[in-house]
């Protein structure tokens, strides 16, 4: 037998164990050892049983009250959380983190400001962007205590990018201006432009065309130094953007154009990315005169919003 083979033998023998020791155990034994089975089992990518055992495990924790390990308990929620996550469940799996997170901070454990990042994380992708903004300012400031400049940039990136989903712009701008300030401290210039495109957009919203085109510019010159191409094509259409709003429509639309042809290179392509390009294109044109080509752009980008917008559920 080779060591892979011994290895995985011991593995399965110790997972026997367990679920030999179940009926033998009791309390927070018991629901210890049904966590540890829900993170062997997790490991194998079966996430239907292993929240079933993590959520046996945390009803035993609530069984037992007061005397329950509140450890043990956050251990279990975070299970939970981490396979509703896998089976994007995405608000209940913020939720059951949020739970751990709340148990681990009341003890001060060093764990909880890096469950608190992703439980941020997760609430982006459930689209609660409230929670967002109020978990990462708290994990903003602990990382910024722990002299961790880099985790708050991240924290205050995060902060812009759930103020911008819900347009509050001004705000948005304040968190990463302050996320690149902490990001160019520390020379991490990748990190310095994605603020600098995100800046640039929060400024075309409000109307801030030539701050907005200098700043993209910044951008830009970032990226193409790197060969980052998808984050250039970004940056270009914020570019592009701005030179629209200063007037300056036959730039705007050769710029939009570039953007246009790097976004239908891409595979698989971004349709809702390439229809938000078009729309802008035939505004342009149709300022400019160009009213035939313009109608023959929103005619088709009808009949692909048409297919975006179905209801997945009808």
């Amino acid at each position: 037998m080779s060591d892979d083979d011994e290895a995985g033998q011991d593995e399965l023998i110790t997972e026997e164990m367990l679920w030999d020791r179940i009926p033998q155990v009791d309390g927070a034994e018991r629901a210890s050892t049904y966590y540890e089975l829900s993170a062997r089992i997790y490991a194998r990518g079966q996430y239907d049983e292993a929240l079933a055992l993590a959520e046996t495990a945390c009803d035993i924790y609530a069984e037992l009250g007061a005397s329950a390990p509140s450890e043990g308990l956050a251990q279990a929620y975070s299970a939970i959380g981490y396979n509703l996550n896998q089976l994007k469940r995405m608000d209940e799996a913020a939720t059951a983190m949020s739970k751990a997170v709340e148990i681990l901070r009341q003890n001060k454990s060093p764990v909880a400001l890096e469950l608190a990042c992703t439980l941020g994380e997760w609430w982006y992708s459930s689209k609660n962007y409230q929670k967002v903004i109020d978990t990462m300012r708290d994990c903003a400031q602990e990382h910024l205590v722990d002299g961790n400049e880099i985790g708050a940039a991240n924290d205050l990136h995060l902060i812009g990018c759930a103020y911008r989903e819900v347009k509050n712009f001004e705000e948005a701008l304040i968190s990463f201006r302050e996320a690149r300030a902490l990001f160019k401290k520390n020379h991490e210039v990748i990190h310095v432009g994605r603020c600098d495109q995100k800046i640039a957009a929060c400024l075309n919203e409000i109307g801030d065309g030539e701050l907005a085109l200098a700043t993209a510019q910044k951008a830009l010159d970032v990226f193409e130094t790197a060969h980052d191409n998808v984050r250039e094509t970004f940056a270009l259409m914020e570019y592009g953007k701005a030179q629209i709003l200063l007037g300056k429509f036959e730039e705007g639309l050769t710029t939009l154009d570039q953007v246009l042809q790097s976004a239908t290179e891409e595979d698989p392509r971004d349709f809702e990315f390439i229809v938000d390009i078009e729309t802008r294109m035939a505004k342009a044109m149709r300022t400019l005169g160009k009213v035939a080509e313009a109608d023959e752009i929103e005619r088709r980008l009808a009949s692909v919003t048409e297919v975006l917008n179905e209801d997945p559920e009808k």
